[in-house]
């Protein structure tokens, strides 16, 4: 019950500064008070819709909102989504682009389980969605999974993504962003041995800790300055009456965004206070820069408790992957065994969070691999959030990763870079033809 007080304070702290937000706004609103107006009464009811909104956003899953784009014929493609594989803690999704008939590029995007919804990836959906046939999976909050569904660790989360490597087949491009990628590695080393034909093509692993010990950051110093023990006693919580999962331990999504927060404390309070003194003068909007970044960034789910600290005590303190030691269902599975699937890291060179070095230690796990199917890339300048969204992402490393899916498509369609090349050089020919 102590576990489960704490979980049920923090929700109750949350929504009661929600409903103040809310009494605030509404008081500022009173019409009787417009009779005499008051800058003071304006910025209390300023304070109040930033708070409101700021509470509220918490306990609220995002929508996808995946805008139309433009096909090659200059029709609007619409597009939806769907479950592919459903299960108790996530999805298999499928983004249906309607009216397109041409066979696209398959990618499974890997997202986290890290405190943020599947919809931290939005910008790069929409980036990859005109160009391919797109998956990605969607974890769902632990707080609405009942005990009964049992427990979710770090084998599981790579059981996961070998099944849906398995449905989705051999032709599909795997790309795993940051905490996911030693798990997607490993999944593929896993259908190496057990099932080679449902390898894919290439994998792509964006700022991943694959050794957490190549280049420490604050982010790998916590996971060894603490006990497992202290860890549990100090992070570990039971979700409260309120939710589905009651009972259920979990990290809580509301206690890692104060961990976020901690991290940028001055960048975020100056973010609020700001967007306060702009809503006060009526120059905010509904989707201005800051509710646009913050309606997502505030987002959080709480994550299984048995994920969490197998994530910390196998990942992080024990190095599993990056020693090669990790064991997936009573299997050790080797990294050696990758053969076939091409493999690209991208790191960032501000990435205060997986710095670079973690990531490209990929590459020298997989012996098996050829060289010539091996890649990697440091972007310059980019931090954490850049490598997978924002301009460094869209100018630079998603041009890079599409080339590198391309070179390893096993069957190219129309309209390929490789097709395109080909056809570059056959033009670049035909006016030396013509002069003889």
């Amino acid at each position: 019950m102590r576990f489960m007080a704490s979980y049920d304070m923090m929700e109750t702290i949350r929504n009661t500064n929600e409903w103040l937000g809310a009494s605030a706004k509404a008081m500022a609103a009173y019409p009787a008070l417009s009779v005499f107006p008051n800058p003071a009464l304006e910025m209390v009811g300023a304070w109040g819709e930033v708070t409101e909104r700021t509470f509220s956003r918490m306990a609220v899953k995002p929508d996808w909102n995946i805008p139309p784009f433009v096909g090659a014929e200059g029709t609007d493609r619409l597009v939806s989504q769907e479950i592919v594989l459903k299960g108790d803690f996530g999805d298999l999704l499928h983004f249906r682009v309607q009216g397109r008939t041409k066979k696209k590029r398959r990618v499974l995007l890997v997202a986290p389980m890290s405190g943020h919804y599947a919809t931290l990836l939005r910008s790069t959906v929409i980036s990859l969605l005109p160009d391919c046939e797109l998956y990605i999976t969607d974890w769902h909050n632990a707080r609405d999974i009942p005990v009964s569904s049992g427990k979710f660790d770090v084998e599981d989360y790579t059981m996961h993504l070998v099944n849906y490597m398995r449905h989705l087949g051999a032709d599909t491009h795997v790309i795993a962003v940051c905490q996911p990628a030693p798990l997607a590695l490993a999944a593929t080393a896993y259908l190496a041995e057990e099932d080679p034909k449902s390898q894919p093509s290439s994998l792509t692993l964006i700022g991943g800790p694959i050794d957490p010990g190549a280049a420490p950051t604050e982010v790998t110093d916590f996971g060894h300055s603490v006990t497992m023990g202290q860890l549990e006693q100090s992070m570990i919580q039971q979700v409260g009456f309120k939710y589905k999962g009651v009972g259920r331990m979990v990290y809580p999504g509301l206690l890692q965004l104060s961990s976020f927060i901690s991290m940028n404390l001055d960048t975020h309070k100056d973010a609020f206070t700001n967007q306060i003194k702009r809503v006060a003068k009526g120059e905010a909007h509904e989707h201005d820069k800051h509710n646009k970044f913050y309606d997502e960034y505030l987002s959080v789910m709480d994550m299984p408790a048995e994920f969490y600290l197998s994530t910390v005590d196998r990942i992080f303190q024990k190095h599993e992957i990056a020693n090669n030691d990790f064991v997936v269902d009573g299997k050790k599975v080797d990294m050696g065994k990758i053969t076939t699937t091409a493999i690209i890291t991208i790191e960032g060179t501000k990435d205060d969070i997986t710095a670079p070095g973690q990531c490209i230690a990929a590459l020298a796990l997989c012996t098996g691999v050829p060289d010539e199917k091996k890649a990697s890339h440091v972007e310059e300048g980019a931090g954490h959030y850049g490598i997978f969204a924002g301009k460094s992402w869209r100018n630079n490393i998603r041009p890079l990763v599409m080339d590198f899916i391309d070179d390893h498509e096993k069957a190219t369609p129309p309209g390929y870079r490789v097709k395109q090349a080909a056809e570059a050089k056959k033009s670049a020919a035909a006016p030396k033809a013509k002069k003889a």
